[in-house]
């Protein structure tokens, strides 16, 4: 009986610990939100005070200006547009190379597995300078040929460079889902006639849906928040910029000109559809993170 008190005593001691640690964790991220919401609305000259103090009331006027003055706006619509079209190019790409990885045997399969398995572990800001070398001499070489480049500073290709930067980790969560499904469902298919685009677009994928939608989350939070890439390949557009480097641009801008309140509403605009997207899907994430880690 000793013994069992002594295990309960330490079970609760852990417990305990476990919930500390997560109250610990919760407060530390919900208290700077919460707090870049409230200042958000506040007129500047209450950030001269303390700055724990409840606004005194809900000042709009700062998304306004940091909407059309700031030409956040833009900036999210080109945030929007590039992260859309990543997202699609990589799933066109993505799903099919995935299941074929996953359910099929054919020559040289084991080596584009490794491979996939090996861009795991590059990390894609330590390539940006080779990427954007290889990009600026591609339109040295276009403005010979053709007396234009249009490589750099051109949003449809940094959409491409997110996308294929992506291949590695949405190939291998894909791939582990797909080896948790069993055989008979495809067998069932093709016994009814149908082909191998059929059974893939229509019975597999389907069924694929909550891995799909962790990695069209965990994909539009890297694209929508990329900032290296971003920056050092759209350097020399003036009005082709991403979220993260126009709000760079306010910050730097609005802390010379003191003008707080602007800046943490163009905080607030870029956080604003992430947090908004991950209520939304939250219960398919960690399905799909669970699932999908299963085989690998």
């Amino acid at each position: 009986m000793k013994k069992k008190k002594h295990t309960d005593s330490g079970e609760r001691l852990y417990q305990f610990f476990i919930y500390f640690v997560l109250i610990m964790l919760t407060i530390t991220i919900l208290v700077p939100v919460a707090w870049v919401f409230l200042a958000s609305v506040k007129q500047n000259s209450e950030f001269y005070g303390n700055p724990w103090t409840m606004p005194k009331g809900i000042y709009w006027q700062n998304f306004v200006d940091a909407w059309n003055t700031a030409k956040m706006g833009d900036y999210m619509l080109n945030s929007v547009f590039v992260t859309a079209m990543a997202l699609v190019l990589l799933l066109v790409v993505a799903l099919p190379a995935a299941y074929c990885l996953a359910r099929f045997k054919f020559r040289g399969s084991k080596f584009l597995n490794m491979l996939f398995m090996a861009g795991l572990f590059i990390n894609v800001n330590y390539i940006v300078v080779p990427i954007f070398l290889m990009l600026r001499d591609g339109d040295v070489w276009l403005k010979k040929v053709f007396g234009g480049g249009f490589l750099l500073n051109n949003l449809v290709v940094l959409a491409i460079v997110y996308a294929s930067t992506a291949l590695p980790f949405t190939i291998y969560l894909l791939s582990g889902y797909f080896q948790t499904l069993a055989h008979d469902y495809e067998e069932a298919a093709y016994i009814d006639g149908a082909g191998y685009n059929t059974t893939m677009w229509k019975i597999i994928f389907p069924m694929a849906k909550p891995s799909i939608i962790t990695v069209i989350l965990f994909n539009f939070l890297s694209f929508w928040n990329e900032y290296i890439i971003s920056m050092t390949l759209m350097s020399s557009a003036k009005g082709a910029k991403t979220l993260p480097v126009g709000l760079l641009n306010l910050m730097q801008a609005q802390q010379s000109a003191a003008q707080y309140g602007i800046m943490y509403a163009g905080l607030v605009i870029v956080m604003l559809p992430t947090l908004i997207l991950y209520i939304c899907v939250q219960n398919k994430l960690t399905q799909g993170m669970a699932a999908g880690g299963l085989k690998g």
